[in-house]
């Protein structure tokens, strides 16, 4: 948030600093703008050229293809603009009429960029179309079949006052059409996408009023102009180059979340089956006990030992010890007592009696 206002105030001094360029020369001023503005368009066109298949949707990479062919008539624009010499004889109409061509071109490219939010683009198929249209217009501008869009002397003629507003109506379209398909594009994207086209639609009102190709409002409409591509820039390449690493990093600290979760969670397997296993160890003791005992057992008939698997012969009760967890306590049976101890018996009985 600091990073973005400290950016919004250093472009005040830039503005100032081009205001002032205007006052002393225009022509500086103007071709600031428009290289500005050319600059922009080709940086649009590369960003959005280059990451094509890693979009989800083909809306900037249409824009780019726009943005390119815009930037080549704003170049155009600016090399025959009144004063610079490079286009002999033409006067101030051939930089207007080439202003109107770009307008109508990025005006009709915002109101059908929107559409391949949802399909598909065949970048060849643009390429041809925008290069023929491109083409087609230039050929119409230098042929002389283009409307005069200003006259020395007069100003503005009727054509390029409506073409403007006809071209404000196009964008208003395209705000309407964008808003509808706000949902598929990332909110601060669209805010500045949103916040170029109505700067946009200010820019070409204010062009309606000049009379001088040097005059106030064409040093606003330019302004405006440089504000709306910046937003573009914003949008589509600072965003677009941004977005993508902000998400890996979101990503690689979800990864590290479930990688932690997930070792916590094999160890609690290990565990688990380390404990299954003492289970299974203690139930394999057990039936091998169980089975040792339910087996027949070779007893002396005289001293009443067991023979171990070994051919040893064992006391009974060493024998159940060594065979299983049993533990013994020894005493004396009432017949045993009886037969060994017939004296103490009596006694016994003597004592309960008296």
């Amino acid at each position: 948030m600091k990073l973005r206002v400290f950016q919004y105030l250093a472009a005040l001094p830039v503005m100032a600093g081009l205001v002032i360029c205007a006052r002393f020369n225009f022509l500086v001023f103007h071709s600031l703008a428009e290289v500005f503005s050319v600059v922009i368009a080709c940086g649009v066109f590369m960003f959005a050229w280059n990451t094509r298949k890693l979009t989800e949707n083909d809306f900037f990479l249409f824009l780019g293809i726009a943005f390119l062919f815009v930037g080549s008539l704003d170049l155009l624009h600016a090399l025959s603009y009144k004063g610079m010499g490079v286009f002999v004889g033409f006067g101030a109409n051939l930089p207007t009429q080439l202003w109107i061509v770009a307008r109508y071109l990025q005006a009709v490219s915002f109101l059908i960029a929107p559409l391949f939010l949802t399909r598909r683009l065949n970048f060849r198929v643009a390429f041809v179309g925008y290069f023929i249209i491109w083409a087609s217009a230039l050929y119409a501008v230098f042929s002389g079949a283009f409307p005069d869009c200003f006259v020395e002397g007069v100003g503005l003629t009727p054509f390029k006052k409506i073409s403007e507003y006809l071209i404000s109506g196009v964008l208003v379209s395209a705000y309407l059409l964008l808003y509808k398909n706000r949902l598929k594009l990332d909110f601060n994207t669209y805010r500045l996408v949103v916040f170029s086209i109505i700067l946009t639609i200010v820019s070409e009102v204010a062009f309606t009023f000049y009379v001088s190709v040097y005059g106030l409002s064409n040093l606003v409409g330019h302004l405006f102009k440089i504000v709306a591509f910046y937003l573009i820039y914003h949008a589509i390449i600072a965003i677009g180059l941004r977005r993508p690493y902000e998400c890996l990093q979101l990503r690689e600290e979800e990864l590290k979340k479930i990688n932690k979760k997930l070792a916590s969670e094999i160890d609690f397997r290990k565990k688990l089956e380390m404990d299954k296993e003492n289970v299974i160890l203690q139930l394999k003791n057990a039936l091998s006990e169980v089975r040792t005992l339910r087996d027949i057992l070779p007893i002396c008939s005289f001293c009443k030992k067991i023979r171990d698997d070994d051919g040893c012969w064992d006391q009974l009760e060493v024998y159940i010890t060594n065979h299983s967890d049993t533990d013994f306590s020894h005493g004396i049976c009432p017949d045993c007592l009886e037969e060994h101890y017939p004296k103490e018996l009596e006694e016994m009985k003597n004592i309960k009696k008296g």
